[in-house]
């Protein structure tokens, strides 16, 4: 095949508007038909047609085997199509691992490795569909400060940016270093926190809940003291402060439990759990920052089947563009996974089981610690 138009004479732009309607596998394979087909389907003109189709919602999943120390990166289908096997990190301890996080079918996650006087921030950005991984130079950072790793999206530059905040004790202000996906460089930058800001009441990861949420070029945490929410914009590369509601507040004073940051139909979802209350009104309280501007908040309750309880008391571990939160339970029975797929509109489960495969067999040793969601998206890296 010497050339794309000699064996086509259907016209290229129907050609690339049929293929931007394909799942992803479909076009990896059809990439290697020929270098013709290669650089059609790879162009930043199909890349961005292929981004306005719908797509499919698959599950990025990143377990530890502590007995082997290693750090198992996958991704399943909502369909229990079998898991794929993305990457393996080799020496790597449980508590390495810092929170997870998506946007535009990339997933971000970060290792820590801690020496004698120094620690060491590995940052990985993965796009699942395409099986493209991405080290970031590593970060060198002081032993005794205390940091978190962030991925955001900045709509004005359409660019995607990694964050590493730090302390400084000293001065009391926030060091940032911040990484573009644009230009692949570092950058830093000193900014002033919030009035009455103490950063011992930053959650940073709970046991592997969603603690921080992309949302309007804004990447919004969680403040344990009260509950409210601390962003960082990525256009004026300030903070601020939106406060939760009263139910939320009242949940800090019932129960030990953090609530979880979800990124919920484009909006900030705040998610109230905990065993009691899942266990005795078989329910989750979720709510919803429907006008980001104005600060209006919605509650909804999810209510369980009473069929589910008996999987564990389950943990909200992220959201879904098409109104589906993903829950997932705290046991693992056999060689399968569970999760659940929580419709908002129709108020109905669905259960989707897979295993991970011959080569990962479940073992008490081998623990899930990540379980998020991505688009599948054809984001080069």
């Amino acid at each position: 095949m010497e050339t794309l138009e000699a064996e086509i004479l259907i016209p290229i732009e129907i050609m690339e508007d049929i293929f931007s309607r394909l799942p992803i596998k479909s076009i990896l394979r059809f990439r290697s038909l020929s270098k013709p087909w290669l650089l059609r389907l790879s162009s930043p003109s199909f890349t961005k047609l292929h981004s306005t189709r719908p797509h499919r919602t698959s599950l990025f999943i990143s377990a530890h085997d502590r007995s082997a120390r290693k750090q198992h990166l996958l991704s399943a289908s909502l369909d229990g199509e079998p898991v794929t096997h993305l990457m393996t990190l080799n020496d790597v301890d449980y508590y390495d691992t810092t929170e997870v996080q998506h946007l535009n079918g990339l997933v971000c996650f970060a290792l820590v490795k801690y020496y004698y006087d120094t620690k060491q921030a590995q940052i990985f950005v993965v796009n699942p569909s395409t099986h493209q991984i991405f080290k970031l130079p590593e970060q060198d950072l002081d032993f005794n400060s205390r940091g978190c790793y962030l991925f955001g999206f900045d709509e004005s530059k359409n660019e995607h940016k990694i964050l590493i905040i730090t302390d400084i004790f000293e001065s009391g202000t926030l060091e940032i270093m911040i990484y573009s996906l644009s230009n692949y460089s570092w950058r830093k930058i000193y900014v002033e926190p919030p009035i009455r800001f103490d950063w011992d009441s930053l959650v940073f990861e709970v046991n592997g809940h969603c603690i921080n949420v992309c949302v309007n070029s804004v990447v919004h945490l969680l403040l344990l003291d009260t509950y409210d929410i601390l962003g960082f914009d990525l256009r004026t590369e300030k903070f601020l402060i939106i406060n939760t509601p009263q139910g939320v507040i009242d949940h800090k004073a019932q129960s030990d439990y953090y609530p979880d940051l979800l990124k919920i139909n484009g909006c900030i979802g705040v998610v109230c759990h905990d065993d009691d209350h899942v266990l005795e009104k078989n329910g989750m309280h979720i709510w919803v920052l429907q006008d980001y501007e104005n600060r209006v908040w919605v509650r909804e309750i999810i209510i369980f089947p009473e069929s589910l309880i008996k999987l564990g008391c389950p943990i909200p571990r992220d959201s879904v563009i098409m109104d589906e939160i993903i829950i997932s339970s705290r046991n693992i029975s056999g060689d399968v996974m569970n999760v659940l797929a929580y419709n908002r509109k129709s108020r109905c489960f669905k259960s989707v089981q897979f295993t991970p495969g011959h080569q990962l067999p479940l073992s008490r040793t081998f623990w899930i610690d990540h379980i998020r969601c991505y688009v599948e998206r054809m984001a080069p890296l």
